[in-house]
C-alpha cells in the first residue's frame, strides 16, 4: 500500500508539471447517485487538441482505497482526454458494484461527449494493481448483463470500451495465491475476502466472474500489459495468464516486462513507455 501510495505521488507530480499550462479540468462531475452517494469524476483535456480520444482511468488501492485524485497523465501530452473516475470502495459494497460504477461512468461519458468535448467513439480503459484489474475485467465483459448494473440515467448508452491498457493487476483469483509471496498472501487474503464479501475458498464461482482470464472472449479489445519483473505484491505470472487467455484466441495483445521494477517504480511513467503505449492505441484505430 504504501509503494502504490508512492507511485501515485510521483505520477501524480508529473502529471501537474504538464497540467498548469497545458491541460483544461473539469473536476467533481457527478455520473451516477447510488443513495446519499454521489458517484463522481474528473475529465483532464489536452487544450491544443480539439475532440480528443478519451481514457478512463480507474486508481488502484486494493479495491478498499485511493481515489480519483492525482490520476496519471502521460498519456495526454499524446492528444488524449483522460476522465478519471471514483467508484465504491469495497468496505462499502463488495463486487461487483465497482465494476457496475465503471460501467455507469462509462456510460455517462459516452453520453455526454459533445458536452466535454472529446470523442466517444473508441473509448480506452485504463488502470493499474487493482485498477488494472478492474481496467482489464471491464474491457472483458463487454455487453456482460450481470455486470452491466443499472446506475445512473444512461442506462441504454454502451459502456462497451475498445481498448485496454492493464499495468500490472490482478487476473486471476482462482491461481493467484498459489503464485504470491508471503508479503503478497498478507496483502492479497484480507483485501479479497473484502472484495467478494468473503473469504475466496468460499467465493469460487465469483472469483470467476471477477477474474478477467475467465471472461476473455473473441470480440475482446486490445490490450496493452505493463508490469515491473520484481513485482512481490501482484505476481508477474498474473499478465502472463491474461497474455495467454488472449493468444489463445487470437486477439491483440502487447505485454511490456519492466526490469528490475517492483510494484511501483519510476520507470511505469516514464515517456519511453507513454510512447509505446500511445503508439500501439494508435496502431490499433484508438
Amino acid at each position: 500500500m504504501k509503494n502504490f501510495l508512492l507511485f501515485t505521488i510521483l505520477i501524480g507530480c508529473i502529471g501537474k508539471l504538464y497540467a498548469q499550462n497545458d491541460i483544461e479540468t473539469t473536476k467533481n462531475i457527478v455520473y451516477a447517485q447510488d443513495g446519499d452517494k454521489k458517484l463522481q469524476l474528473d475529465i483532464y483535456k489536452p487544450k491544443a487538441v480539439q475532440e480528443p480520444r478519451l481514457i478512463v482511468w480507474v486508481h488502484g488501492g486494493a479495491w478498499h482505497s485511493g481515489s480519483k485524485e492525482n490520476p496519471p497523465l502521460g498519456l495526454v501530452p499524446f492528444g488524449y482526454a483522460l476522465a478519471s473516475v471514483d467508484f465504491h470502495a469495497s468496505t462499502e459494497k463488495p463486487f461487483p458494484a465497482d465494476v457496475h460504477d465503471i460501467k455507469a461512468a462509462i456510460r455517462f461519458l459516452r453520453a455526454n461527449a459533445s458536452k466535454y468535448g472529446y470523442k466517444a467513439d473508441n473509448i480506452v480503459i485504463w488502470g493499474s494493481s487493482s485498477g488494472g484489474h478492474l481496467a482489464a475485467l471491464v474491457a472483458t465483459t463487454n455487453n456482460n448483463a450481470e455486470l452491466e448494473g443499472k446506475l445512473g440515467d444512461f442506462t441504454n448508452t454502451s459502456s462497451s470500451v475498445q481498448g485496454c491498457i492493464d499495468f500490472y493487476g490482478p487476473t486471476n483469483f482462482l491461481t493467484i495465491l498459489n503464485q504470491s509471496t508471503p508479503h503478497g498472501l498478507n496483502v492479497r487474503l484480507p483485501a479479497l475476502a473484502i472484495l467478494l464479501g468473503k473469504p475466496l475458498d468460499q467465493s469460487t464461482e465469483l472469483a470467476k466472474l471477477a477474474s478477467p482470464v475467465y471472461q476473455v472472449d473473441a470480440n475482446d479489445p486490445p490490450l496493452f500489459i505493463v508490469h515491473g519483473e520484481q513485482d512481490i505484491q501482484v505476481p508477474v505470472n498474473q499478465s502472463i495468464e491474461l497474455m495467454s487467455a488472449y493468444k489463445a484466441k487470437n486477439l491483440k495483445v502487447q505485454i511490456e516486462f519492466i526490469p528490475n521494477a517492483g510494484h511501483s517504480d519510476p520507470a511505469y511513467s516514464k515517456p519511453e513507455l507513454m510512447e509505446k503505449i500511445a503508439k500501439f492505441l494508435k496502431e490499433n484505430g484508438l
